[in-house]
């Protein structure tokens, strides 16, 4: 009498070499990332074949352009201008932007008086203020530096606001029980426990950064990367121009994967954000 179990044979059929190729595949996301990129820059390099415009350059072209400005030195010329205001402006919205957070966080009145500027900020158009910058502050380095605050200081304050306003009040009864003080509260409970929140405002901040920074080289005076885009824009170089756009998405990218990484660093499992 056959005493063969259905679900083994079933289980035994389905396993077979795909299946198990299927199954290590799926266990190493760094292959479906590449395979994932592959795929793109194949479509962008066919679609580019297909002539549909003759100022979109392909993938290949845009690579070799994108070595090209690496191998002269004309994009880390252009890197080392664009890092000056991008660093000075995401170190202000870093202080400030969690400073006012977290005091929006702590008192009403503080909110009141500071939540509708910062949500203000965030709701206007940048493209339609940088000229108002420009007007009062000139083309230096002040009015690109304001370019990236004006982006990355809203995001960070108001993440690190809700952040302090979401820490579970069980937390501040119980340290009040234990007789804490205010003081204590404030730096044994609640920030430990927003900081979380709030480094993945700081993350979304430093994103906002680097748009803030290349709108105000491309609208206020062209310098840094924004000059290499252009430039080659109006002499037709499109794969060099296709190439400068590429290498910010590269070195953003870079930062906030480098950010993740500190993220994992400070912060135990359950703590992190969702990537």
């Amino acid at each position: 009498m056959a005493t063969g179990i259905p679900g083994a044979r079933t289980q035994a059929t389905t396993a077979g070499p795909l299946g198990q190729l299927t199954e290590t595949l799926a266990g190493i996301p760094a292959i479906w990332r590449i395979l994932s990129l592959a795929l793109f820059f194949t479509a962008w390099e066919l679609a580019a074949r297909t002539n549909f415009n003759w100022a979109f350059p392909g993938f290949l072209d845009t690579a070799a352009a994108f070595w090209s400005m690496l191998a002269d030195g004309s994009m880390i010329q252009a890197y080392m201008r664009t890092i000056e205001p991008l660093i000075i402006g995401l170190v202000l919205s870093l202080v400030i932007g969690v400073g006012a957070g977290v005091l929006m966080g702590l008192r009403a009145d503080v909110e009141w008086a500071t939540l509708p500027i910062f949500i203000t900020m965030q709701a206007a158009p940048m493209a339609a203020l940088i000229p108002l910058i420009t007007f009062v502050y000139g083309i230096g380095l002040t009015s690109k530096v304001l370019a990236v605050c004006m982006l990355a200081m809203p995001v960070i304050a108001i993440n690190s606001y809700k952040a302090v306003r979401n820490v579970p009040p069980s937390l501040v009864t119980m340290c009040q029980s234990f007789m804490g003080s205010r003081r204590e509260q404030v730096f044994k409970i609640i920030l430990p426990a927003a900081s979380p929140m709030m480094f993945a405002g700081i993350r979304l901040g430093v994103a906002e950064g680097f748009s803030g920074v290349v709108l105000a080289e491309l609208l206020i005076t062209p310098t840094g990367i924004g000059d290499l885009i252009t430039y080659n824009r109006s002499i037709a170089k499109f794969d060099h121009m296709y190439a400068a756009i590429v290498s910010i998405v590269i070195f953003a990218v870079v930062a906030v994967t480098l950010m993740h990484k500190l993220e994992s660093v400070l912060f135990r499992p359950e703590k992190r954000t969702a990537k």
